[in-house]
């Protein structure tokens, strides 16, 4: 793993920066997941000025998160609160660079910690073979709010993992924090989805916090159903969630660039196997694990 540090109070090119050997690590014991938040900053401001090539920012100040942006009226299906208690936390920023095209991506996975330095993980990606993009130019960038720190930060490039599952439990009638509840797992960590909307299910224009859990998406997908394995990318719905505001679950399971979703009513109805229900208690259970 090579890496490259990220200064927490400069803003340079990552092409500009040069490349640690293994044997510059130090020993400074095993990584711990940190929790961090992200911020889909189109949901509250606009950049003013873009990078011309791929770049980093650190945000620690109010002062400089006014100087980089213009704060406008939020597109998002919810509520994002634009405001960062920096005497708390850090705004973090990667850009990709200037692209021809869409289809391109950059984005932070994890973050991980030991007693003397931080890593941030992310990945890049660039648009397949086939595959529809639109045609104007366009610059990817992320950003996330991490914990202040003194430690120093390094960026360390790591491959898409496009494996992982979305589980949540929805009502439409229920009104607080506790009503909607989606996590996102991989077998790295999870992501705590915040403020949910029922049927709006386009998590990319969510907030949402990365928990220090590890993700144990390997083990959980053993426990699928073969009938929702055999929907292929397809989307089905058991019984009618949420009709007589009983509420449902929401299975979302992405293998690769394939996607199924799976709507369940939280009412055993007709249409719902024994595995299908017994797959309910799954997704419950895993979900009160995951929430405290």
């Amino acid at each position: 793993m090579k890496k490259i540090i990220l200064g927490l109070f400069v803003v340079f090119g990552l092409s500009s920066c040069s490349l640690n050997s293994d044997n510059d690590y130090q020993n400074c014991g095993d990584y711990s997941n940190v929790a961090f938040s992200g911020f889909p900053l189109e949901c509250n401001y606009t950049i003013k000025d873009m990078p011309t090539k791929p770049s980093t920012v650190a945000i620690k100040t109010q002062e400089k998160m006014d100087a980089y942006f213009i704060k406008n009226a939020n597109p998002c299906p919810t509520p994002i609160n634009p405001n960062i208690d920096f005497t708390k936390n850090y705004l973090i920023g990667i850009f990709a660079g200037p692209k021809t095209s869409g289809g391109y991506e950059i984005k932070i996975t994890s973050i991980v910690e030991n007693s003397c330095e931080i890593i941030v993980q992310y990945y890049e990606k660039e648009p397949q073979t086939g595959e529809v993009v639109t045609p104007a130019g366009t610059n990817p960038y992320d950003f996330v709010v991490i914990p202040k720190t003194d430690k120093p930060l390094f960026l360390n490039k790591v491959s898409q993992n496009k494996n992982f599952v979305v589980i949540g439990s929805f009502s439409g009638q229920c009104i607080g924090a506790d009503c909607q509840q989606f996590f996102r797992i991989n077998n790295l960590n999870v992501f705590q989805y915040l403020n949910v909307t029922p049927g709006q299910y386009d998590f990319s224009k969510y907030n949402y916090k990365a928990l220090t859990k590890n993700g144990d998406y390997s083990e959980f997908s053993k426990l699928i159903p073969t009938e929702i394995l055999n929907l292929n990318g397809g989307t089905k719905t058991y019984g009618n969630p949420d009709a007589a505001d009983q509420g449902g679950l929401y299975f979302e399971l992405n293998q690769s660039d394939k996607v199924t979703k799976v709507f369940i009513d939280n009412n055993n109805t007709s249409d719902q196997s024994t595995s299908i229900i017994a797959f309910k208690k799954v997704i419950k259970d895993k979900i009160a694990v995951l929430r405290n």
